[in-house]
């Protein structure tokens, strides 16, 4: 069969959690069934040159390019009013076409398959950027009826999905994330020592990684961090590490006050290669997300042998199974009491290490593949 992969998520100068989750997938795809045909396709129209060499750590043999000249912005505009059949653009080699955010456009060849990761659309609408949520609100139903099979990252998004378009629910299949073993473990103390000079941290420090948001709960997270410190004055800094998402000024904001401001560091964006060590270093992992479709950075903490705190709240659970501290995100005492149990036991961080370590090596990518590639078999 013919396959292929809409690459939009993969071509941007800083790759999302959705990008990823499509690299390591179409990996794993295409090396375990090279028996088939696969190529990225995509739209770009300013600087192809630097689109290509964006894709290339994801290219393979069996994995050409197919980029189509025509705006990418342009394209998705007009197909929320105009239906713009994207065969004109892509022709008609594909067997099956996977969108991985969200959108099919009209007329694709072939059968298609859409991921939609989570419905933050209906759950938290005030935490998304304003062009986002116009375009999936003009667009997610439409896509999900286009599509003729629907992939979730979890069985709690399986039954949002239902909860909010019930007609769709019998189309979702459930294919869950993973951790890659290679990118994610734990780093030697001397690449722990050079993240942290090139960073500027201390040699203690609690750690959030991720984009900056409202929906990350982040200022609650240093809410939390202030109660902590009124009983531990030595307790370790809190670093909130990642870039600037949707509202991010309430999250420095709120770091801004007397006896919390020199506690608090912003190391900004992470390079991918130093996210290992950044990990590996951290007393713990601080993951207090109000709503996730899945939430990968827990498994990628536990992977490089750190303990994690997480909330107790939509699909992080399923993620972390046992492995991890689960508090509600909702309460600012129980974040703290977590950070509390992590910062005075060792044996409970030593204890969580290994169950991490267990639990992250569970969840690979090598398996979901297998189950997206059932979702294909099951379309053709």
């Amino acid at each position: 069969m013919n396959v292929a992969f809409d690459a939009s998520p993969l071509t941007g100068d800083l790759i999302s959690g959705v990008g990823w989750c499509e690299a390591y997938l179409t990996e794993a795809l295409t090396r375990l069934h090279p028996e088939h045909q696969y190529r990225f396709e995509y739209f770009t129209l300013r600087s192809p040159e630097e689109k290509v060499r964006r894709m290339q750590p994801f290219v393979r043999e069996n994995t050409p390019l197919h980029p189509a000249r025509f705006s990418p912005l342009l394209y998705r505009l007009m197909t929320n009013f105009v239906p713009v059949p994207y065969c004109a653009f892509q022709g008609k080699w594909a067997d099956i076409t996977h969108f991985f955010n969200y959108i099919v456009p009209p007329f694709v060849h072939g059968k298609t398959v859409v991921t939609v990761h989570d419905m933050v659309l209906h759950a938290y609408p005030e935490t998304m950027r304003r062009r986002t949520r116009l375009l999936l609100q003009t667009g997610l139903r439409r896509s999900m009826a286009r599509a003729d099979l629907i992939v979730t990252d979890s069985e709690f998004s399986r039954t949002e999905i239902a909860k909010y378009y019930p007609d769709f629910a019998d189309k979702v299949r459930v294919v869950p994330c993973g951790v890659d073993p290679k990118r994610f473990a734990p780093a030697s103390p001397e690449e722990i020592a050079r993240v942290r000079e090139a960073h500027h941290l201390p040699e203690q420090y609690f750690l959030y990684l991720g984009t900056l948001e409202p929906r990350k709960n982040l200022v609650r997270l240093i809410e939390a961090y202030a109660l902590l410190r009124e009983k531990h004055p030595d307790a370790p800094p809190l670093v909130l590490a990642g870039g600037k998402g949707w509202q991010y000024e309430s999250i420095f904001a709120a770091a801004d006050r007397d006896g919390l401001r020199e506690h608090i560091l912003f190391p900004s964006y992470i390079p991918a290669g130093d996210m290992a060590a950044l990990y590996s270093g951290a007393l713990a992992f601080l993951f207090p997300s109000l709503y996730e479709g899945f939430g990968m950075p827990p498994l990628e903490a536990m992977a490089c042998g750190c303990p994690v705190l997480t909330a107790k709240a939509a699909s992080l659970p399923e993620a972390v199974g046992d492995a991890a501290i689960l508090v509600s995100p909702n309460s600012t005492k129980a974040i703290a009491d977590g950070m509390e149990m992590l910062l005075t036991d060792p044996a409970l961080r030593c204890g969580l290490r290994k169950c991490g370590l267990r639990r992250a090596a569970e969840m690979n990518w090598d398996s979901a593949a297998e189950k997206l590639y059932q979702v294909y078999r099951e379309l053709l």
